[in-house]
This record gives C-alpha cells, structure tokens and sequence, in this order.
C-alpha cells in the first residue's frame, strides 16, 4: 500500500470517530437547535468521509491507467511518415511537429535519436528566443505548440457488485443453451407419529416434490459509435482503447441493474424482483432499526450463518442507517478497520453498495438481505468488444455485446424491506 492510500485510511478512521462524537452528544436534554448543529456536523463529517473513499477508489483506479497508459505508449503505432523522417539523414526532412508529438506522447528526450533532438532543440531555441508576445496569434501565439495532457479525466459512477463471485453465485459458460438448476423445498415435510405395530402410511403424501430455475442467455448490446479515421491518426488518445473501456462500463453497469431490478420477463430476473417480502416499514418515508431486526428474522437462521448473508442497498440509504443506533446506544453501522482492509458492517452483517437499488420511498423496496450465494448469476463467455474498419471504412466502429441471465434459487434466501405505500 502506497503513503497516500496509508495516509487517506487513517483520516477515513479519524472522521468516523469524530462523526460519532457529534452524534454521541445528542440527548433528551439537548436543545432543538443544538442537535441540528450536531446532526448538520455528523452529516459533514461522514461526507468527508465519502469523499475520503472516493479518492480511494481513484488512487487505486489511477494506479491502474498508469499502467495501461504505460503499456500503450510501449505499443504505439509510428506516427504517419516517421519511419521515412529516420531513414532521411537531412535534418530538415524531420518535421518539428512529429517530434513534438512524440514528446507529448510520453517519449522521453532521451529515446529521440541525435537528428530528431536536434530539431527538437532548434524549434525550442526558436520558440524561447521570440521577443514577441504568446498571448496574441499574430505577434508571435501561432508559434507556441498547445500541450494535451497525455491522459484524459472520465467521469465515474458506481455500477455494483452482482457480478461479483465473492457476493454472488456466478457460473460461467461457454454456451448458451438453457441451463437447468433442480430445486428442492421439503422444509414443511414433517414425519408422523409412529404407532406401535401399524403399518407404515405409503401414500404418496410425504414424497420429494422437485423444482427446478432456469438460467438463459439474454444479449444486451451498446450500439456502434463510430469515429473519424482522422481522429484515430490525429488524438493524442488512443480511441481504440478508450472507447473499449467506456463501452466495457457500459455493459458492466446494464449488467448489474438488470441482475438487481430485472423483470424476469425476456430478462435476468433480478434479484429484489425475485426476493420475498421480509418487512413493511410503518413510515413512507423512513426507516428505523426494529425494521431492519425484523428483516433479518424473516430469513430462517439456516441461512443467516452462511458466508455470503448480507445487506444491499444504494448510497442514499446507507446515509440514512449510520444514524441507526440498537437500544443499548451503540451505532449499528460499523466502519470496520481501515487500516488493514476490514470492511464495514451493519448490525455485523457486511453490506454491499448497489446504485441500482431503489432509494427510500413509499412502496419502494430499497434494500435486500439474505444470503446471496442462492442468487445464480449465469455468464456466456466474456463481454465481447469488436471494431470494424472494412465496413464503416474510412470510418472506424466500435460496439460491445454481453450475454447473462440470473435467477434467485431460493425465494426463502433473500428478502426485501418494503416501505409503506403513502
């Protein structure tokens, strides 16, 4: 782990305990007014603790592009006339702009040859010996090259984790054939009582009765976006590798919505679709900790042992439970141990944030709890990312595909929170 992520960890410990300090001096004898101030400071306080962990993800995120980066720079095509530049021993046939480019694109002076630092020296001198103003186009501006920063910032937003093998029960296939999951529920199949000497009852009543789920390959696609051939020689970015990875996000994201909130109808059945009704709340617009006991009780404790039990819910609802306290004041939100990776639980149950899950709200169902190892998550193959040049040529395209379905075996498994409908 680097300084700076060591570093984020132990203010992300400081701020939750600071939060709870806030909260901690709330009480029936304190004023209207300064529990406000207390409750505005806690909310403050966990904010910063969200922003915290967004610079987490964005380190670690970072950490990878640079070696993404790094790996593309080393396979970069030759920039259009290059190799006949190196070929001409005349320093003049080297244009300025080519090198430039090699520099902005991550080449180090040091790995240009003797002719291409020569000219890139000669158009520097150049440059820094004007007298003239950068500032206005004609007195001199049209001389100074504009500098892309080799890198480009992409907006973010959380997608879930239902594709997730330590949270779900992911099967991958290389077909996608109807795959066939046999159930069985003999939980309310009771022996009788035995009289002496009678013969035993061979009527068929208490035979296995067998189910079965099954798992499909519904297709999703992004659609193609096409791009200039210009673009893909002039961009300082490799469009190819970019676009690959925003159209990656894209299916990761529909993937993950239509495994939480699918219909089941041509489509994943989604697991809060597929759940049980655990709880209704008695607030349309809240929810309170005796709530989240009787979800937890509604699922039998068979279940509530396994490694995989848990809660899900999105970040709006997540803000609102930190407040929960048990009846013996202690916060039912834990934080866990930053420092060495312990995740954070809830009522000592690990939670999973989904921003597909529905937010609080008359008669919506925003969060789950039970034990996701029963949600079968069924993926063909790997998300397929083409690009076509022949057909769109000169224009290049681009489209990604993904096949998956996913079933809740057992309804008993898992099971909703419902608030009340207004």
């Amino acid at each position: 782990m680097s300084t700076r992520l060591r570093e984020l960890r132990e203010r992300q410990a400081q701020v939750v305990t600071e939060a709870r300090e806030r909260l901690d001096q709330i009480n029936a004898n304190t004023d209207e007014s300064r529990a406000a101030e207390l409750e505005t400071a806690h909310d403050n306080a966990m904010a910063e603790y969200d922003r915290l962990q967004g610079q987490i993800d964005r380190e670690e995120r970072q950490a990878r592009i640079d070696a993404n980066a790094q790996e593309q720079r080393e396979r970069r095509r030759p920039i259009p006339g290059d190799s006949e530049s190196r070929s001409d021993p005349d320093p003049e046939a080297i244009q300025y702009r080519h090198v430039f480019a090699k520099i902005v694109c991550g080449v180090s002076p040091a790995e240009l040859d003797a002719e291409e630092r020569a000219v890139l020296k000669q158009g520097a001198t150049k440059f820094e010996q004007r007298t003239q103003t950068a500032g206005t186009a004609a007195a001199g501006g049209y001389t100074v090259p504009t500098e892309l920063m080799a890198q480009i910032e992409r907006a973010m937003k959380a997608w879930g984790p239902m594709f997730d093998d330590d949270f779900c029960t992911v099967i991958n296939t290389t077909s996608g054939n109807e795959l066939t999951l046999p159930t069985i529920d003999d939980t309310a199949v009771e022996p009788e009582p035995h009289v002496e000497g009678a013969a035993l009852v061979d009527d068929g009543g208490k035979d296995v009765t067998f189910g079965k789920k099954s798992l499909n390959a519904y297709s999703f696609d992004t659609e193609f976006i096409k791009w200039s051939w210009e673009l893909d020689l002039d961009s300082i970015v490799a469009m190819e590798a970019l676009l690959g990875d925003l159209l990656g996000e894209r299916l990761a994201r529909l993937g993950n919505k239509q495994l939480t909130i699918g219909t089941g109808a041509d489509a994943p059945n989604g697991v809060v679709t597929a759940s049980g009704l655990g709880f209704t709340t008695a607030a349309t617009n809240a929810i309170v900790f005796d709530e989240l006991i009787e979800l937890e009780h509604s699922i039998d404790p068979a279940y509530r042992g396994n490694p995989k039990v848990g809660y899900q819910f999105n970040d709006g609802t997540l803000k609102a439970v930190r407040k929960l306290k048990n009846s013996q004041g202690d916060y039912i939100w834990q934080a866990g141990d930053v420092q060495k990776g312990v995740p954070a639980t809830l009522n000592g149950y690990r939670y999973r944030i989904n921003q597909a899950m529905a937010a609080i709200a008359a008669g919506a169902k925003p969060i789950t709890f039970g034990d996701m190892s029963k949600y079968y998550v069924r993926k063909v193959g790997a998300p397929v990312i083409g690009v076509l040049r022949e057909r769109f040529w000169p224009q290049i395209g681009i489209a990604g595909l993904i096949r998956f379905d996913g079933e809740l075996a057992q309804p008993a498994a898992v099971k909703h929170l419902l608030i009340k409908a207004a």
